[in-house]
């Protein structure tokens, strides 16, 4: 099983999973050139990708969604809700009816030999989820655009092997930035997006001694910086009420413009 970060951030937004047989991406926030000339770079072409999952219909989750899947007919998964908001988006363009495939919250299903469970999530979309995605006894996750997070977040998110996490923005970057009142409002609300130090908070909850990998992504161009994610994921770690530090794990920042490592499971 491997896990890639072709892009992530808060302009766009592409994650692929694998096996030997199956290759997924979780969200097409990029262009389609972009997502082909990332999966090239991991053996993979655009023409063997057997679906795409959709967690939420923004631009930065769909962007290059219409011509990958136009061009190589790719089922699309994603709640009802969020494929009737793509299906009404003039700029993805039109779509045969029969890529569509809804799913629901909390009710797995399977692209080939992955087992995809997707669960809900607060953020101001039609019907938002975040994906856990297995194959045989390895297992990660793909959380992103999460206000906030509760136990029942926590509960999907136990037992990973590898984990892309928002750790969207810095509190006082965004509070002191040039976004308007209402925008910092709309990011720091429930139905926002995750700051650096929930996202250490959180990590608290669901680490464990054989998670391999741990990448922070959806980071905003204006109110965070790499190092800033980085540290202070570490320092909420550190002072965290549970047996570890940020030492023992092998984290990173995933980059809007440039792919991840590999992550092989």
């Amino acid at each position: 099983m491997r896990l890639v970060s072709i892009a992530s951030g808060s302009s766009g937004n592409c994650i692929y999973v694998g096996s030997d047989n199956s290759h997924i991406l979780v969200d097409a926030g990029i262009s389609n050139k972009r997502i082909e000339q990332g999966l090239n770079e991991i053996g993979v072409k655009g023409s063997e990708i057997n679906g795409i999952v959709i967690t939420h219909e923004h631009s930065d989750h769909t962007k290059g969604l219409g011509v990958l899947a136009r061009k190589y007919g790719v089922p699309i998964y994603s709640t009802r809700e969020t494929l009737e908001e793509i299906a009404s988006m003039k700029s993805l363009g039109q779509y045969p009816t029969e890529l569509f495939h809804p799913i629901q919250p909390d009710v797995d299903f399977e692209i080939g030999d992955l087992k995809l469970k997707p669960f809900s999530i607060d953020h101001d979309a039609a019907n938002p989820v975040a994906y856990r995605i297995q194959c045989g006894k390895k297992s990660v996750a793909v959380a992103t655009d999460m206000g906030h997070y509760d136990q029942y977040i926590i509960d999907h998110l136990q037992g990973l092997d590898a984990l892309l996490l928002e750790s969207n923005h810095d509190v006082n970057m965004l509070q002191t930035g040039p976004y308007p009142y209402y925008l910092k409002r709309r990011i720091l609300g429930d139905h926002g997006h995750l700051s650096n130090e929930n996202a250490g908070r959180l990590l608290n909850y669901i680490l464990h001694d054989n998670i391999k990998k741990i990448l922070l992504g959806h980071l905003s161009k204006e109110n965070n910086y790499e190092e800033l994610a980085y540290e202070t994921v570490k320092l909420e770690i550190n002072q965290g009420d549970n047996p570890f530090h940020a030492s023992d794990f092998s984290i990173a920042v995933a980059k809007r413009d440039q792919m991840s490592e590999i992550i092989a499971l």
